[in-house]
């Protein structure tokens, strides 16, 4: 008879992944460093951006920016935002708002 153990009989536990990076900050930090950005790129006429290519500048990774633009679209009055195309990645259309 074997006595191998059963996956219920298993108490190991995986590695938790704790890492102190950006996921500390508060989402609502990560909004308004990403609305400041908009807001300063956008100051001139409007600026079109894919995530990926702005996340080194506001230390954000290109999902985060795609779940905070989302939500800045409906909270920041002062920028005009929305989606404009898609191809291979959302680029975003922004200028401020009159």
């Amino acid at each position: 008879m074997s006595t191998t153990p059963t996956p219920a009989a298993d108490r190991r536990t995986a590695p938790t992944d704790e890492s102190d990076d950006a996921d500390d900050e508060p989402t609502a930090a990560k909004q308004q460093r990403l609305a400041d950005y908009l807001r300063e790129r956008a100051a001139d006429g409007e600026v079109y951006f894919k995530s990926k290519f702005i996340a080194d500048d506001v230390d954000l990774s290109a999902k985060e920016i795609g779940a905070l633009i989302v939500k800045l679209q409906d909270s920041v009055a002062d920028l005009s935002i929305e989606r404009w195309s898609y191809t291979g990645a959302t680029t975003w259309r922004v200028e401020q708002s009159s």
